[in-house]
């Protein structure tokens, strides 16, 4: 049987391909997964297609690339936790996250991946990169992940996020996971990467083996850098060197790694990471929040750096997440034009799909996948025909999205998810989220083990 043929006409198509072309009552059309046209729609024939999707006063545009995420961020939202104020992101570890870590098992994973994987299909991101933590339990949770993703219908480069920060054994396990679920490979919306934490709670022996993988298997390779100021000051007491010359001087930079954060990185780390070609997930929402600070996006981009624009397991919408960063940094710099609406979009786009080398994705072009979204605001008080991209980044958020496709399929019409029961789900995922937060609250987390410092 003939691959179903998919036209969405009528709407403004903004391409992100190497032109940046915006196609003002244009068409995108896709046979299968594959895109076969990129154009106006006066220029194609509706006929010559099986379905056809009017997209007036809509935007056409790639689905969203979440350049790093935590699923089961989402268990947080709404709790209530048993511990004293925090002061610092390091407190914020060690009495919010790390408590929510060791208590995760593999229905959690499930659960809420699930949750977070509907959420953000629904606000219009089709592809994320999330890495997943549970020390206690990393063996078969990327399995329990993958499986919430495929059931939802978008797609997910996904990791267990090998740590040392209690044993060296938990990390050999953690990265193990990360090595056996690459190793399964198949057919799946879920494919995998090697995640290590972060520089102070990995040892360079861990490093080095997570190089190692990544290079054997092909594999990103991500782990949080200098988010908060105890980084940096753990690798020069430490190793005599600041963050990122260490995980230079261990082999860890090049195309294929992704450092989440680096909102504490001087001149010369941001210099080794544009002549290594090295990533970035810059995640400002999430910086807010913990009241780490404010990256240097504008020198980035400066020079030459490739920065995709993540969530870190706070906000799942992607355009309120590309709004808090067009203007964080306005207000950090006092500049109202230091930074662009289009390279905004960028970072959510083309930028995040070249992070984790998804070649096939970030933009509409001819012969790269079908990965589409309709995006309608809520009201239109505006001519979309003027500047789209300001547009998007100041006029729309992600209850706006009407259609995405994946791959080819319809997984979101009309707002409404196509491949799972959205009420169904919920329930499950409630229950879920009532037993972690039981069994938070059960054990407050002043009583978990100490940090372990790695040397």
């Amino acid at each position: 049987m003939a691959p179903e043929k998919t036209l969405i006409r009528g709407g403004v198509v903004v391409s992100m391909d190497f032109a940046r072309r915006v196609i003002h009552n244009g068409a995108v059309g896709f046979e299968g997964d594959r895109i076969v046209y990129v154009g106006s729609s006066g220029e194609v024939r509706a006929s010559e297609y099986d379905k056809v999707v009017e997209a007036r006063d809509s935007f056409i545009m790639p689905g969203l690339v979440c350049a790093h995420t935590h699923l089961y961020g989402i268990a947080l939202r709404g709790a209530v936790l048993n511990i004293r104020p925090t002061s610092d992101f390091l407190e914020n570890l060690q009495r919010i996250w790390w408590p929510l870590d060791e208590n995760m098992d593999n229905e959690d994973a499930y659960a809420t991946a699930l949750a977070a994987s509907m959420e953000m299909l629904l606000n219009g991101t089709t592809t994320f990169a999330d890495t997943y933590s549970a020390p206690p339990n990393p063996e078969g949770s990327l399995e329990a992940i993958a499986k919430a993703v495929n059931e939802v219908g978008l797609r997910g480069v996904i990791s267990f996020e090998a740590t040392e920060r209690r044993s060296v054994e938990e990390g050999e396990r953690g990265l193990k996971e990360n090595i056996r679920f690459l190793e399964k490979g198949g057919e799946s919306l879920a494919k995998g990467m090697i995640s290590l934490h972060a520089s102070f709670t990995v040892s360079d022996e861990l490093i080095a083996k997570g190089v190692e993988a990544s290079k054997k298997y092909k594999a990103p390779l991500t782990i949080h850098v200098s988010e908060g100021p105890n980084d940096v000051y753990h690798n020069i007491e430490r190793y005599g060197k600041r963050t990122v010359e260490r995980l230079y001087d261990k082999g860890l930079l090049g195309p294929r790694a992704v450092l989440a954060h680096c909102v504490h990185l001087n001149r010369r780390e941001i210099e080794l990471l544009a002549a290594t070609g090295t990533n970035v997930a810059h995640n400002p929402m999430s910086n807010m929040l913990n009241a780490v600070g404010v990256m240097k996006l504008p020198e980035m981009l400066e020079l030459g750096v490739n920065v995709g624009l993540g969530n870190d397991g706070y906000v799942f919408d992607g355009f309120e997440n590309m709004r808090a960063a067009f203007l964080v940094h306005r207000v950090d710099r006092r500049n109202p034009s230091v930074l662009s609406a289009q390279q905004v979009v960028e970072t959510a786009t083309v930028n995040a799909a070249k992070a984790y080398g998804l070649d096939g994705l970030g933009s509409l072009e001819v012969g790269k996948k079908a990965d589409v979204i309709v995006v309608r605001p809520e009201v239109c008080a505006a001519p979309l025909s003027g500047n789209v991209y300001g547009y998007l980044v100041n006029g729309v958020r992600g209850g706006d999205v009407v259609h995405a496709f994946v791959d080819g399929k319809h997984v979101v019409n009309n707002r409404r998810l196509t491949l799972v029961d959205k009420e169904k789900a919920e329930q499950r995922v409630l229950k879920t989220v009532e037993r972690l937060w039981q069994k938070l609250g059960d054990k407050p987390s002043e009583a978990v083990e100490p940090l372990r410092l790695v040397s």
